[in-house]
């Protein structure tokens, strides 16, 4: 595996355990009352190539799956993700 081919694969990884951990961290303060994580923020994780883990995390925690800005926006960094993470296997 070429390094650039790794070095994505580190990053969407990484990303996607946080984004993950960030969508389990804001269902727990919802049910808990306490002050949660901003959409905002969320949706920039997934935008950083964290989508995977956003998407994974709204099924498993069932947080976010009825708000079109989610379920509309995350399966399609998802697909994004995966079209660049293409473009950088094909050039490499």
């Amino acid at each position: 595996m070429t390094k650039p081919v790794y070095l994505v694969l580190v990053w969407l990884g990484v990303l996607s355990a946080f984004t993950l951990l960030l969508f389990g961290w804001d269902k727990l303060m919802a049910k808990l009352g306490r002050r949660r994580i901003p959409e905002a923020s969320l949706l920039f994780a997934c935008l950083a190539g964290g989508a995977a883990g956003g998407l994974v995390g709204m099924y498993l925690f069932h947080h976010k799956i009825r708000k079109p800005k989610f379920y509309v926006t995350v399966p399609l960094l998802v697909i994004l993700d995966a079209v660049l993470f293409a473009v950088v296997l094909m050039r490499t």
